[in-house]
């Protein structure tokens, strides 16, 4: 069958292939990456729990949840019909879900947010719409509120320890004295 723009053979294009090694570019300002490394194209939908350690451009649908550990762009057409959780984001399509942003997230002009946002650093563009609750600092930008759950614990079980030292030195403060009283 011959290709509808030239016979690749003989000099031709087949512009309907794409080399599937190809690097993307995704440009994720004030984070200094560049490069998606997994890309849900537009007319994709994944349904389920989406893990990624590297870069993700999203211009499809994702249901159930999405989480990178690096950076994350939604197309302005792209639809996220989860919770999100990101080092940094970017923001132009929609997003029903709670989002968690460990260090920046930016909203583009096209960007509708339905859901709670935790993020270090917040940047909305005008005409972007949020519909939630927004915490802010390094309180909301601990990744999945962890970060600051195990400073909070480690916090607790120091003053506990140190209230229990502090309680049986007094008791043998107390027995001592009435042993040589």
């Amino acid at each position: 069958m011959p290709f509808p723009a030239g016979d690749p053979a003989v000099g031709g294009t087949a512009p309907f292939f794409i080399n599937m090694f190809q690097k993307n570019t995704m440009p994720i300002r004030e984070t200094g990456s560049s490069e998606a490394e997994t890309v849900i194209a537009a007319g994709v939908k994944v349904e389920g729990d989406f893990t990624s350690q590297g870069n993700v451009l999203i211009e499809g649908v994702v249901e159930g949840s999405l989480k990178t550990e690096r950076n994350l762009r939604v197309g302005e057409k792209a639809s996220i019909n989860a919770d999100v959780n990101a080092s940094n984001a970017v923001i132009a399509g929609e997003v029903h879900g709670n989002m968690v942003v460990a260090e920046r997230l930016e909203l583009e002009p096209t960007a509708r947010i339905s859901g709670d946002i935790k993020t270090k650093t917040l940047v909305v563009a005008s005409g972007a719409e949020i519909n939630g609750r927004i915490t802010m600092g390094a309180e909301g930008g601990a990744k999945n509120g962890a970060v600051q759950q195990d400073r909070l614990k480690k916090a607790a079980a120091k003053i506990v320890e140190s209230a229990v030292q502090s309680q049986s030195v007094e008791k043998e403060k107390d027995s001592a004295g009435s042993f040589f009283g």
